[in-house]
């Protein structure tokens, strides 16, 4: 009952609020004092490794073999991409339902609206993007990565892992053949998002 909110429903700010207390006192054993430190700017659960490392720690819980209703148009009929095999592993494969502080916009002057957002589940759909992005999909995003962390490596670069995986989904829907994913075509796919 504690961590349901008056509407209902499944608070993920007390989830995660409950998850650092926990996470904080393992944290605190003799086994992961002296190298491990909970920190505590955020709701989110993050620890200091060896004074060098953050990592973060996100509660997330598995929805497999579900698909979420606001994903129910997926994927668009007039697109031959996936094929109708491939989306029924995607949908089976389910999702995660994560628990994350999202950061305050400027619009956000409500703070009922801001309680309301900290209060959210954030699908993620890493599981599903993977079965899409298979083979030599995966091994041009893969080089796409490479060329972006080697040439535009700089502070507060505007080129995410996330958008350059939207690039290449849809690459692979402007793109639905098997043989244009064949090793010799790989330039081609890549050129066509470079450009």
């Amino acid at each position: 009952v504690e961590f349901i909110t008056a509407s209902g429903y499944l608070s993920a700010r007390k989830i995660r609020s409950r998850f650092q207390t926990l996470v904080g006192q393992v944290v605190e054993k003799p086994a992961f004092r002296d190298y491990c430190k909970l920190l505590t700017d955020t709701s989110d659960v993050r620890l200091r490794v060896d004074d060098k490392y953050v990592v973060q720690i996100t509660c997330a819980f598995r929805c497999n073999g579900i698909w979420p209703r606001s994903a129910s148009h997926w994927p668009n009929n007039t697109i031959p991409w996936p094929n109708p095999a491939v989306a029924a592993e995607v949908k089976n494969e389910g999702f995660d339902l994560t628990s994350r502080e999202t950061g305050a916009t400027p619009s956000q002057q409500n703070k009922q609206a801001s309680s309301m957002e900290g209060d959210a589940w954030a699908m993620n759909l890493t599981g599903a993007e993977n079965v899409l992005l298979a083979g030599n999909r995966r091994k041009a995003l893969s080089i796409l990565k490479c060329l972006r962390d080697t040439h535009l490596e700089f502070p507060g670069t505007p080129i995410t892992n996330y958008i350059l995986k939207t690039l290449m989904l849809y690459e692979c829907e402007k793109h639905c053949n098997d043989y244009e994913w064949e090793d010799n075509c790989i330039g081609d796919r890549i050129i066509g998002k470079l450009e």
